[in-house]
């Protein structure tokens, strides 16, 4: 897994990224690109897919969400760094997640092994957080027709309806690409795997 491909998104005047670009470098795991915008984000991961895509969070979950939306089946590792009280760190990590960053970290001496368990298919959280993500998750299930937008949840009646992509970008007027986009984004808001699971959700929580 050493020629593992990452491309690193970080503020220009984000400490942190040093650590973090550091810790990866010491496992042979240097970004072969570096992105400080979520354009940027979004622009390098099209041109050149990467196997993975580290955001350090102090470039702000948006990063995450640019990333998710324009190659979603390029996974996220989140480094969420130094926040100050808890309160502000299980924020961080929330917003993270509900961006759609597969993994998060806390500490960039974790990102090395996280980076290659990511990349090999495993969600990988620090101690501790993951039973805070699926307490999260488990207690925004009835909000789960919120936490989509008004374009996720067209697309998502009409694969209820049974259409596939190619007829719901007819019927609403946009790319293919963009509307798998859009069903994998909600697939990961949801963490569904899936069409089926999809379907099966919307109608039991009456999303359609």
């Amino acid at each position: 897994m050493g020629d593992c491909r990452l491309l690193m998104v970080a503020g220009a005047s984000d400490g942190a990224a040093g650590g973090a670009v550091a810790a990866l470098t010491a496992a042979g795991l240097e970004p072969v690109h570096r992105a400080t915008t979520p354009d940027e984000a979004a622009a390098a991961v099209v041109a050149d897919p990467p196997d993975l895509v580290v955001v350090a969070l102090a470039a702000g979950p948006s990063a995450v969400a640019a990333v998710v939306e324009a190659a979603p089946r390029v996974p996220v590792l989140a480094l969420v760094g130094p926040v100050g009280p808890d309160a502000e760190r299980h924020a961080a990590v929330l917003a993270a997640v509900g961006a759609g960053a597969t993994s998060v970290v806390l500490d960039a001496g974790e990102l090395a092994d996280a980076a290659l368990r990511t990349v090999a298919g495993a969600a990988v959280f620090s101690p501790g957080l993951a039973e805070l993500v699926l307490q999260s998750v488990s207690s925004s299930d009835d909000d789960a027709a919120a936490r989509l937008t008004d374009r996720e949840a067209d697309v998502l009646r009409l694969v209820v309806d049974g259409l596939t992509a190619k007829q719901i970008a007819a019927r609403l007027v946009l790319s293919q690409r963009t509307v798998e986009n859009h069903v994998q984004n909600m697939l990961r808001k949801l963490r569904l795997t899936g069409r089926a699971a999809l379907v099966r959700y919307a109608i039991e929580n009456g999303l359609a």
